[in-house]
């Protein structure tokens, strides 16, 4: 599960922090710093969500 997770992550962390960041822009607070926590709550919110992602995948599959 681990490794399922890992490879999600890379896809749903970069998802959230850019949309994150973007959110922040468009809210016009282009300084380093907002921008710099939306990324870190974005990283942050990523790890569990993909973490249930990979667990409804592997529970939605059927033994062999």
């Amino acid at each position: 599960m681990f490794r399922l997770m890992s490879v999600l992550f890379s896809i749903i962390g970069t998802t959230l922090m850019g949309i994150g960041i973007v959110v922040v822009l468009v809210m016009g607070l282009d300084t380093w710093k907002p921008i710099l926590l939306a990324a870190v709550a974005g990283f942050l919110v990523a790890i569990p969500v993909s973490w249930f992602i990979s667990r409804a995948i592997l529970k939605g599959q059927t033994a062999p």
